[in-house]
């Protein structure tokens, strides 16, 4: 049985989709983009100011299951140029200290032209 998850601390879905689905024991995040759950702006205009955001967003959501960062399994970034992908990196690696496996690949746009997107398979506490 899935469960959908929803939680205000994250940026609302922008389309017919779920800020993630727990199946089993597992969290699967939708991708997420350094939008403000408050204001539902883009966050930040450097790969830097972006990532953080992204790193909230998808820290809200793992919270909203009682999970966090050194539980996840497998991630996949998308970045808008691979020029970004040492920075990217540097505030991605403070996130996910426990390096679980990870795809990260260029892609010739995003969803409201932002810098980057993540989503992550978590597991459950």
């Amino acid at each position: 049985m899935l469960e959908y998850v929803n939680t205000e601390e994250a940026p609302q879905a922008i389309g017919p989709y779920s800020q993630a689905i727990v199946f089993g024991n597992l969290l699967f995040t939708s991708g997420q983009i350094p939008l403000d759950p408050k204001t539902g702006a883009i966050a930040g205009e450097t790969i830097e100011e972006q990532a953080l955001q992204v790193m909230k967003n998808l820290g809200a959501v793992m919270k909203a299951k009682n999970t966090d960062f050194k539980n996840t399994i497998k991630t996949t970034c998308f970045l808008a140029d691979m020029k970004d992908f040492a920075a990217f990196n540097k505030v991605y690696g403070e996130y996910f200290t426990g390096k679980p496996a990870r795809s990260c690949v260029a892609v010739k746009e995003l969803p409201k032209n932002v810098l980057c997107e993540v989503e992550a398979i978590v597991a459950l506490n």
